[in-house]
């Protein structure tokens, strides 16, 4: 660990796959953390540029490509436009957001891979891999499909089953069949380009294990359970018709690994703004090569090994650039107990969430930041996010605001009075916050987020804490004088929440200074008494938070029951079937088409229905179901359905039932009664 003062600062942000939009984890684990750290170092006056983009090669978007049979680069296309405009609208503030496949990017990655081939910084090698023989090409791990050798999951991948959670590799698989044609595959050598990590391990463990003892437990301790191991050559090219070609010859149908030119893209990125804007941004070396530029990834957990040792590994063979000096990576956010799962559509997203919730990006952005996965899993539900926006937003926040704001209102129509001589309550609540610059610091600073964004929310707890005690309503009846103090305390505390709100919530923090006409304002005012100068003119208050009510919650969860019913739809198998019987057997069954005549609630019965049927002999029979649970009397009542007949009459709460009504169970365990598709005499035989 340095000490080291840089001029500068690269920040990072993961960049999101494109063959889908972006969820509440990504939000959680990457792109909103990140974004405070740079609106905070923005706020400091300190030189910071932030880099995204989207991440627009490797086979996943292939395959969604073919499923919906359109080509790679559209399916690219759609998904870049819509992550890209959900995160401007909902804040992200990136200084460039680019996209892999663009041209800049193409051929820097393809110059950066050549210099590595060109010095003798990656190796050739031959392995062995599955090949499809009708598709004429080799295939990814997830174009291989089989059996999965630890719980036999028929349909897992070639390089994870995602019933068991089991890495795996296609050659483990049981009976593998290619998803592109069915075939079997057969195995073929081919030939790749890998980088030797073996030959930078111990330079990799005298740099994160020693220099960097300050990075996070889990990033720390990730990279060094893989060091403690001996490093691999990694492939950095791939058997595929998608992403940038091979620079190489002999190197046809290749082209380079997702996760070599997929972080490449961050420098990429710089290069095609600084470019575009170098009177603003200078040249892209600065931000890449300067060391006194600092370097921080935010990502999540599964991207550790990737940018804390191959990526590194990939900066240090090429000679000429700077290395992360740290790596913030968030645990995983659930969702409703669950993992949350793009292929099982178990995710709240934000293009979606930016429609059902108009205006409300703080609130998301609150609550997530306050329940971040900092250091371990955590849970998202639906409840918390309204339970913290009432009670902590609108209550605490929102209540302490427009306290300030309305009775300054009322009382000096909306200018701010003048401070008079100070009495002890008064001095108490100033000494709280004072030093509110410095914690808030202190925990941005080491990417302590959940609790810089609750130093923040104290502010308004103290305030509120303050307008309480003093009770300037009723002080003001009998001393006037001494309300003006008490609301020149509160509105200044109402500018620094303005003020130390805005990294975290920038839209209510914009509306705040709004409200309090704030045109201008520092970050080094955060903790004074004086933002706001006595005679100032406010604008006319309004409430900056509103309550959300239960239905928009009940909506929310019902979108959630929904798709988890059209999972359980999706993955439903049938019951093996039974083994065979004789067609004798079968003829015994006499199975009726019966009608349904009337139907009622068997009295002390929570299960049974009891119908009359009409069975076309004249006389009407008597039908006892254990069906209650799934219909009401009156839907059932001038139905056609079907029934054995012959079963012999059984007593049942006293009544004799005289057959059996036919049902089909669904896989969720709903029932349905078998009826005919079109209108059939009753007593008409079935077989």
């Amino acid at each position: 660990m340095t000490d080291k003062k840089f001029k500068r600062t690269t920040v990072t942000a993961a960049l999101p796959y494109a063959n889908g939009g972006v969820h509440i984890g990504h939000l959680a684990g990457v792109y909103v953390p990140s974004d405070i750290y740079v609106r905070y170092l923005r706020l400091k006056k300190q030189e910071v540029l932030f880099v995204g983009g989207s991440d627009e090669h490797g086979v996943p978007i292939t395959l969604r490509a073919k499923k919906e049979g359109i080509t790679p680069q559209e399916v690219c296309d759609r998904y870049h436009k819509m992550i890209k405009d959900s995160f401007e609208e909902f804040g992200i503030s990136f200084d460039v957001y680019s996209r892999t496949t663009s041209e800049t990017h193409h051929k820097f990655a393809s110059d950066f891979f050549r210099k590595l081939y060109d010095e003798g910084k990656l190796i050739e090698k031959e392995s062995e891999q599955l090949y499809d023989e009708e598709a004429k090409q080799f295939l990814a791990d997830r174009y291989v499909m089989g059996e999965c050798p630890h719980c036999h999951n028929e349909n897992a991948y070639g390089d994870q089953c995602e019933k068991c959670g089991s890495d795996l590799s296609p050659m483990e698989l049981i009976n593998p069949h290619s998803t592109i044609s069915g075939s079997k595959p057969v195995v073929k050598t081919t030939k790749n380009w890998y980088l030797p990590l073996n030959d930078y391990q111990e330079w990799l463990k005298q740099w994160i294990l020693n220099d960097h003892k300050e990075w996070r437990p889990n990033v720390y301790g990730q990279c060094k359970s893989w060091l403690d191991m001996d490093l691999q050559p990694r492939a950095m090219t791939r058997d595929l018709n998608w992403g940038i070609p091979v620079p190489v010859e002999g190197a046809e149908g290749k082209v380079l690994y997702v996760w070599f030119d997929a972080p490449i893209g961050y420098i990429s990125n710089t290069k095609e703004l600084c470019d575009s804007n170098p009177e603003r941004f200078g040249k892209w070396e600065k931000w890449w090569q300067d060391d006194e530029t600092r370097l921080v990834h935010f990502i999540g957990k599964d991207n550790i090994v990737f940018h804390c040792i191959i990526f590194p590994s990939m900066l240090k063979a090429h000679g000429d650039y700077i290395l992360p000096d740290n790596v913030p990576s968030n645990e995983f956010l659930n969702l409703e107990n669950d993992k949350i799962s793009t292929s099982r559509n178990w995710a709240v997203w934000l293009h979606e969430y930016l429609i059902d919730f108009p205006n409300k990006q703080d609130v998301l952005r609150y609550v997530l930041t306050a329940n971040a996965p900092e250091t371990k899993d955590n849970n998202f539900t639906w409840k918390d996010f309204q339970e913290r926006n009432n009670s902590e937003l609108v209550a605490v926040y929102g209540n302490f605001v427009n306290r300030a704001l309305q009775l300054t209102q009322k009382y000096w129509g909306g200018v701010v009075p003048a401070c008079g001589e100070l009495q002890d309550v008064d001095r108490q609540t100033i000494q709280e916050f004072k030093d509110v610059k410095e914690k808030v610091e202190s925990y941005l600073d080491v990417f302590k987020f959940r609790e810089a964004q609750k130093e923040a929310m104290n502010l308004a707890r103290i305030g509120n804490r303050y307008i309480t005690e003093c009770e300037p309503w009723k002080v003001w009846k009998t001393d006037p004088k001494r309300v003006e103090t008490i609301l020149n305390i509160s509105l200044q505390l109402v500018a620094n929440l303005s003020i130390a709100f805005e990294p975290f919530l920038p839209f209510s923090s914009k509306e705040l200074r709004n409200l309090i006409n704030l045109a201008e304002y520092d970050w080094t005012q955060l903790g004074s008494t004086d933002i706001l100068a006595a005679g100032h003119q406010l604008n006319e208050p309004h409430l900056l938070f509103e309550k959300i009510e239960d239905e928009t919650i009940d909506a929310q969860l019902q979108k959630l029951e929904d798709t988890k019913k059209a999972n359980e739809a999706a993955n439903y198998k049938a019951e093996p079937i039974k083994k065979d019987v004789a067609f004798e057997d079968f003829e015994k069954m006499d199975i009726r088409v019966g009608h349904i005549v009337h139907c009622e609630k068997v009295k002390k019965s929570k299960k049974l229905l009891k119908f009359t049927i009409d069975d076309g002999t004249g006389t009407e029979r008597t039908i006892l179901s254990g069906i209650a649970a799934f219909y009401e009397p009156e839907q059932l009542i001038g139905k056609d359905v079907l029934f054995v007949a012959n079963f012999a009459p059984r007593k049942m709460m006293g009544i004799e039932s005289q057959g059996m009504i036919l049902s089909a169970v669904n896989f969720d365990g709903s029932l349905s009664v078998t009826t005919t598709l079109s209108e059939v005499k009753p007593g008409s035989q079935v077989g």
